[in-house]
């Protein structure tokens, strides 16, 4: 079918439009105008914005430890049809109700952020199971024995870049994630703090030397997107100090920084924290190598879930309603600790405001990205109200208005005027997510692209015209009208395929034939886990 989206404003960033015009979808894909041939339909999209469908890198929608938040908490998973912004009524499940909230906001692709290689298949069925939506992963490496023992033997470059191409391979993911590097496997030894430059006691390694080997084996693999870093010290005092050590140890390699606003913590003469966020985005300034997602805050109850188990740890006696899970498992463990972020809490309100500041003195949007790291610090279904807050100056003075003034003075929110533009939004949201993963044919609207498309009528409350978009194309079918699904639609599985070294891969056998007694297979994601017409293996850079 060939449709015109006539007479809208189109904004895409990525190949410098903005202004009214028209875009053409032949089939799944955007066209070029195709001379003289009349279009099957057209839509009048006559005072609306026009933007590809928008992407998510970082928000936690499948796995074990999604399955074991609700399973903690049944009681908030009565929302059915309530209130969108409680964030059980977005996180707690089924996975189709994931894939309508978001494409209902005209989010087309998706990124869970936490794969564990050893239970990889069980959170691919699950991605699998979530309609409307392209979706991927990011296996997690870093904390595994099978890795450690190799940098403690001193192998080489290469042996450690075919051990992190295997993991890849197998597992399906589309990037690579290190959450605290070591720091699980210090807590197997009864390590409680782990920063940049201690060791795992077993290993004699840093958490330094894992992290910078790791960025020289994703380059030596060639994944399109940066290692994915969850960095030591999330939520304590001084933690931006870390983070940008963290930028210092990436030596100009590329890396992205994941939920930056817990670790844009100082700590204050007067105890608790104060902002960190300029210093935090001066040194992001300093390191054009980093990009970096925001992590924003939002009110109300939600279950903090992780496989940084030295952080669940330590967290667990915060928990609210009290209750927790700590899974010390092989590798990464993981804990699940649910969380209330109150209004009236100095603590949280600096954490909603300072989120915000990073955003608002952000250097470069294309490198500060949007997310919540859903449902760590809030649901995926705030972004509008976040979009419009970024947006507008006053909207947001009245909602910092009423948050403690002890809050108010150790932020600096207050004082800044910029408001985003929406060319700024697009970028945030659409062309720079689609550039950092590596996905050339998403996140522009040029011809050649993928037909994921959003129409939005252009209001002031700009809340409401982002929760509810008012046409979503999907690979150029139509699956959302006036923020309702109209059809159902299965996406697609995005994953990267690295050659595998046969020296390495009966190394590997042997190992874990050793330690399981089991072999590669156990671990080995099949074909048959996905539809074959909803997989996309693309292949690494060399």
């Amino acid at each position: 079918m060939l449709t015109l989206i006539r007479g809208g404003r189109v904004i895409d960033p990525a190949y410098g439009r903005d202004g009214i015009g028209d875009i053409w979808v032949e089939g799944a894909r955007i066209i070029a105008t195709p001379g003289h041939r009349a279009p099957d339909r057209v839509v009048d999209a006559t005072g609306m914005v026009v933007m590809a469908g928008a992407i998510d890198v970082h928000s936690h929608i499948a796995g074990g430890n999604v399955i074991l938040s609700r399973l903690l908490l049944p009681e908030l998973h009565v929302n059915e049809l309530g209130d969108p912004n409680l964030p059980f009524g977005s996180a707690r499940g089924p996975a189709a109700e994931t894939g309508r909230l978001y494409a209902r906001m005209g989010y087309t692709t998706v990124i869970e952020p936490a794969l564990p290689p050893s239970a990889a298949l069980a959170t691919h069925l699950e991605l699998e199971d979530v309609p409307f939506i392209d979706r991927g992963a990011l296996s997690v490496v870093g904390n595994d024995d099978q890795l450690l023992a190799l940098l403690r033997a001193g192998e080489s470059r290469d042996a450690l870049r075919d051990l992190t191409a295997q993991t890849l391979a197998l597992s399906r993911g589309l990037g690579l994630k290190v959450i605290n590097a070591g720091g699980a496997a210090a807590f197997k030894e009864n390590v409680r703090v782990f920063d940049l430059d201690d060791e795992v006691p077993s290993y004699g390694l840093s958490s330094r030397r894992i992290l910078t080997s790791l960025l020289e084996a994703r380059e030596g693999v060639g994944v399109p997107h940066p290692l994915h870093v969850h960095c030591n010290n999330l939520g304590a005092p001084d933690a931006f100090k870390t983070m940008i050590e963290t930028m210092r140890a990436a030596e100009g390699r590329s890396i992205h920084l994941a939920h930056a606003q817990f670790y844009a913590y100082a700590a204050h003469a007067a105890g608790g924290i104060s902002s960190a966020a300029e210093t935090l985005c001066a040194a992001l300034a300093e390191h054009p190598n980093v990009t970096l997602d925001v992590g924003q805050v939002v009110f109300g109850q939600t279950c903090t879930i992780s496989l940084d188990i030295l952080r669940q740890f330590s967290a667990r006696n915060a928990a609210d309603p009290k209750k927790w899970i700590i899974v010390d498992g092989d590798a990464e463990g993981g804990g699940l600790v649910p969380f209330n972020y109150r209004r009236g809490s100095v603590f949280n309100a600096l954490q909603f405001m300072i989120g915000l500041e990073m955003f608002l003195l952000s250097p470069d949007p294309w490198r500060v990205l949007l997310t919540t790291d859903h449902p760590n610090g809030g649901p995926f279904t705030a972004y509008p109200r976040l979009i419009h807050l970024l947006m507008d100056k006053a909207e947001r003075d009245a909602e910092v208005a009423g948050l403690p003034e002890r809050a108010r003075t150790r932020s600096g929110l207050g004082a800044i005027t910029r408001e985003f533009t929406l060319p700024e939004v697009a970028i945030m949201t659409r062309a720079a997510p689609a550039r950092l993963l590596g996905l050339p044919d998403r996140g522009h609207l040029a011809p050649g692209a993928q037909a994921d498309i959003a129409l939005y009528r252009d209001q002031a409350d700009r809340t409401a015209m982002f929760s509810s978009a008012a046409l979503v194309l999907k690979d150029g079918e139509t699956i959302v009208r006036d923020g309702n699904v109209v059809a159902l639609h299965k996406g697609r599985t995005l994953t990267l395929a690295p050659d595998m070294d046969g020296a390495m891969a009966r190394r590997s056998e042997a190992y874990l034939q050793a330690r399981f007694g089991r072999g590669l297979d156990s671990f080995r994601v099949p074909e048959a886990a996905f539809s074959r017409d909803a997989f996309a293996s693309q292949p690494c850079r060399a």
